[in-house]
C-alpha cells in the first residue's frame, strides 16, 4: 500500500481498476506539499495509464475503523454502495472526487478529417455547423462523436448524414419495405437475432443492428442492416452472428425503427416471452445516456468480461456444443470456437482486452487452475445451474507461442460434461436393429469384455453409459473408473483418476473391491490391458475402449500388447467400432442432383440401388445455419463365436484380419460403410458428410 503525506493532513484512499491486467487494488494516499488539486493530478499522472477512463479518490475519514484497520476493499465504481458506506459511518455524505484523464483521450472520437470535409462538399451539412460541433466537443469534453453532436445538438438529419457517409464507404442501401409484414422474414431475423450471445444482443438492439437476409446460394454469408454502418460495433455484432462470411448494408432509421416495431411486437416474438417494451424503451434513450453507459462499460472491463464468459457457457450448453475453445489469436485479440456436431465455429472474438487478461479471469473460473502459472499445462473444473440443470465443465489449459516473446499466451479447451439425464438409451444412439440385439445379448452376459473403438470424439463414452443404462440393477456392484467423470450415474461408484491414483492403480484396487461389472477407460498399454482381461476372465463383465480404425483392428491390438490368443478368444463379447456422422437438418435439406456415382458405386451400391435412391445435400437456415442439426452414430459391431475363435486361436505371429473379416460378414456383420449407406438411402445425411467413410482403403 502506498503512503504519502499530504499538507493537510488528510489520507486518501483510492480504488483503481487496472483494466489491463484486471486487477485491483486500494491505494493510500497523500501528498507532499500539495494542494488537494495537486494531489488529485498527480494521482492521474501517477496511474492514469493503467486506470482507463478515471479514478477515484476519497479521504480516510469515509471509511469505516473496521475498513481501516483490516484493509476491506471498497468498491468505489458502485457509486450507491458507496453513499450507502458514508452514511453508515458518519451519519452524513462526504464528497467523492473524480480525477478526469487528460484532453487527449477526445481524440480517439474525432472522426476522419476527410469525411467530415465530405460532408460539407456533398451539401449534407453547413460549414458553420461543423465548426459549432467541433467547438462543442472541444469545449465540454463531449464523448460523442461529431456526427452524433450534428444530430442530438444542432438538428441535422441523421439520415441525410449517415447516408452520404453510406454512399462516401460504398455501403448499398437497402429497402425494406418488401419484409414489411413478411412472418417468415420477422421469423428468420428473430431466430437468428436470438442465436447472439447476451453481451452482443443488447448491444445490437443498441446500435441499431438487424441481421437480413442470407444468401440462399451461399448460405455461408449473412447480411446485416443498420443506419449507422461506420460504428465500429457493427463489425463485433455481425462477426458474433457465427457465419463465416458477413455484408454490411444501409438502412434509414425510419425503416429500421419500422422493421423492428414489426420484429418486436410480432406474435412470434411475444410467444419466445421476449420483453419487447424494455427492448424498444433501449431504443429511445437519450444518446448521452448511451455514452454515459459506454464510459462506465470502459470502467468496468472485468465485469463485462465475467458476463461474455458467462455468456460463453450458457451458450455451449444451449448450442449443444460438446467443446469451447479459447484462441488468443494476438496478444489483443481472442477468439472463441464452439465445436457443435463435430466442426469448430465462431462464437466471438474480443479485441479489446489483453488476451493474458482474458484467459486470466477465465482460469479464475476454475477449481485447480494455477493463474500465475502460464508454462505448464493445467487441468481444472467448474459447474454451473443452466436452465435447471446442473453441468460440469472441464478446463484443460495450453502454452502456445507468441509472436511477441513477452506476452504470455495460452489455449483454453473446456469439454462440456453433461448430467446422466442427457446420456442416450440405446435406440437413440443410432444402431440398427440387427445391432442392437446382439449388443444387448453380449451386455447381458455375466462375464467378458464389451470393447467400443473408435477415434476421439467419436461417441465412445456415451455409448458406454448408455449400455450401462440398459443394464443397470441394484443387485449388481457397478465400479466406473473415468478420467474426466462425464456423467454422474446414480447407483454406480464412480472413481476419478488423479495425480496420486493412476489407472492402473485403480484397476488393482477394483480386484478387492468386489465388482460385478467394470467400466474403464482406454487400455492403453500392456499392463492395463493385462488387468482387464484377468477381471473379464475372473467373473466380471468388463466395458473399455480402444483407438483403432475398426473392430477387426481390436483384436490385433491387443494382440501386439502382448495378450495371449486364446485370452483374447475366450474373453472378448463383442467389439463395437463406431463414428459420428453429421444428420442433415429436416427443414432445409435439398434433393442432391449431383451425386459422384462413381465414389458410391465403388462403396457397394449398385447403379440401381443409386437411382432408385433419393440422395439429400445441405443447404442452410435459421434452424441450423449450416445444414446440419445433430449427429448420430454408425456402428460395427463384431461379436465372437465359434469360428471365429478357431481364427484366433490358429493366430502365430499375426492375427488373419481377412479370416476373422470374412466370418464376420458371413455372420451378417453390418461394417462401417454398410452403415454410412443405410444413413444415406434414408436420407439422414449427405454424400459429402459420410465420403470419408465411403472411400476404399
Amino acid at each position: 500500500m502506498l503512503n504519502v503525506t499530504c499538507e493537510d493532513g488528510i489520507l486518501y484512499y483510492v480504488n483503481i481498476v487496472n483494466v489491463y491486467s484486471l486487477l485491483e487494488m486500494r491505494v493510500k494516499m497523500s501528498a507532499i506539499n500539495g494542494s488537494n488539486s495537486i494531489v488529485k493530478k498527480n494521482l492521474f499522472n501517477a496511474f492514469g495509464s493503467i486506470v482507463g477512463k478515471r479514478a477515484i479518490v476519497v479521504e480516510e475519514s469515509i471509511l469505516t475503523a473496521n475498513q481501516r484497520e483490516n484493509g476491506e476493499i471498497l468498491d468505489l465504481n458502485d457509486q450507491a454502495n458507496l453513499e450507502k458506506t458514508i452514511l453508515d459511518s458518519k451519519g452524513t455524505q462526504n464528497i467523492v472526487t473524480e480525477v478526469q484523464p487528460t484532453d487527449e483521450s477526445h481524440l480517439k472520437r474525432i472522426q476522419p478529417p476527410r469525411l467530415i470535409q465530405m460532408l460539407v462538399e456533398k451539401g449534407s451539412v453547413p460549414q458553420e455547423k461543423i465548426n459549432r460541433a467541433l467547438e462543442i466537443q472541444r469545449s465540454t469534453n463531449d464523448k460523442r462523436r461529431l456526427t452524433d453532436i450534428l444530430v442530438d445538438e444542432l438538428g441535422e438529419d441523421r439520415d441525410t448524414i449517415f447516408q452520404t457517409i453510406a454512399r462516401y464507404y460504398s455501403f448499398e442501401t437497402v429497402d425494406p419495405t418488401p419484409s414489411f409484414g413478411n412472418k417468415e422474414k420477422l421469423q428468420f431475423i428473430r431466430q437468428v437475432l436470438d442465436s447472439l450471445p447476451p453481451y452482443y444482443y443488447e448491444m445490437a438492439v443498441r446500435r441499431k443492428v438487424l441481421p437480413y437476409e442470407m444468401f440462399t446460394n451461399g448460405y455461408d454469408k449473412i447480411v446485416v442492416i443498420t443506419p449507422d454502418t461506420t460504428h465500429p460495433d457493427v463489425h463485433s455484432i455481425a462477426r458474433a452472428l457465427q457465419f463465416p462470411k458477413y455484408e454490411i448494408k444501409h438502412v434509414t432509421l425510419a425503416n429500421w425503427n419500422e422493421l423492428w416495431r414489426q420484429l418486436a411486437f410480432d406474435q412470434g416474438a411475444k410467444q419466445l416471452g421476449l420483453d419487447v417494451e424494455e427492448e424498444f424503451a433501449e431504443l429511445t434513450k437519450d444518446e448521452t445516456e448511451r455514452e454515459i453507459e459506454r464510459s462506465l462499460e470502459d470502467e468496468i472491463g472485468r465485469g463485462k468480461l465475467n458476463d461474455i464468459i458467462e455468456s460463453m457457457l450458457v451458450d455451449g450448453v444451449r448450442t449443444g456444443a460438446s467443446d469451447i475453445h479459447v484462441i488468443p489469436k494476438s496478444q489483443n485479440r481472442t477468439e472463441f470456437h464452439f465445436r457443435i456436431d463435430g466442426k469448430l465455429s465462431l462464437w466471438s472474438a474480443l479485441t479489446d482486452l489483453p488476451a493474458e487478461a482474458v484467459i486470466t479471469v477465465i482460469k479464475d473460473r476454475a477449481k485447480n487452475l494455477d493463474r500465475f502459472e502460464k508454462f505448464l499445462s493445467q487441468d481444472g473444473f467448474a459447474q454451473r445451474m443452466i436452465d435447471n440443470k446442473m453441468f460440469r465443465f472441464r478446463f484443460s489449459t495450453m502454452p502456445i507461442y507468441a509472436s511477441d516473446l513477452r506476452a504470455k499466451l495460452e489455449s483454453i479447451v473446456i469439454r462440456i460434461l453433461r448430467g446422466a439425464e442427457e446420456s442416450l438409451g440405446l435406440e437413440s444412439l443410432g444402431m440398427d436393429k440387427r445391432t442392437i440385439e446382439i449388443f444387448r445379448k453380449s451386455i447381458r452376459r455375466p462375464q467378458g469384455m464389451v470393447i467400443f473403438t473408435g477415434p476421439t470424439g467419436s461417441g465412445k463414452t456415451t455409448s458406454q453409459h448408455a449400455a450401462l443404462k440398459d443394464i443397470m440393477d441394484p443387485g449388481v456392484n457397478i465400479i466406473t473408473i473415468e478420467d474426466p467423470v462425464e456423467y454422474i450415474i446414480e447407483g454406480v461408484r464412480q472413481v476419478k483418476l488423479n495425480h496420486k491414483l493412476d489407472f492402473e492403480g485403480a484397476l488393482r484396487g477394483l480386484l478387492r473391491h468386489d465388482p460385478d461389472i467394470v467400466m474403464v477407460g482406454e487400455m492403453r498399454d500392456k499392463i492395463s490391458a493385462e488387468i482387464a482381461v484377468k477381471l473379464a476372465n475372473t467373473g466380471h463383465l468388463i466395458f473399455s475402449t480402444l483407438h483403432t480404425n475398426d473392430s477387426i483392428s481390436a483384436v490385433t491390438r491387443l494382440y501386439n500388447m502382448g495378450i495371449e490368443p486364446f485370452l483374447l478368444a475366450y474373453t472378448i463379447n463383442i467389439i463395437v467400432a463406431q463414428r459420428l456422422i453429421r444428420k442433415l437438418c429436416d427443414r432445409c435439406k435439398m434433393v442432391d442432383d449431383e451425386i459422384d456415382v462413381e465414389l458410391l458405386m465403388s462403396s457397394g451400391l449398385t447403379e440401381q440401388e443409386i437411382k432408385s435412391t433419393t440422395f439429400y445435400k445441405p443447404v442452410g437456415c435459421a434452424h441450423c445455419i449450416k445444414g446440419y442439426r445433430g449427429r448420430i452414430g454408425i456402428f460395427e459391431a463384431l461379436q465372437m463365436n465359434k469360428e471365429m475363435r478357431k481364427i484366433i486361436l490358429k493366430s502365430r505371429d499375426y492375427i488373419d484380419e481377412d479370416a476373422l473379416r470374412t466370418m464376420a460378414m458371413q455372420n451378417g456383420m453390418h461394417t462401417l460403410r454398410q452403415s454410412a449407406i443405410d444413413l444415406l438411402k434414408e436420407g439422414v445425411t449427405s454424400v459429402e458428410t459420410a465420403e470419408s467413410m465411403l472411400i476404399e482403403d
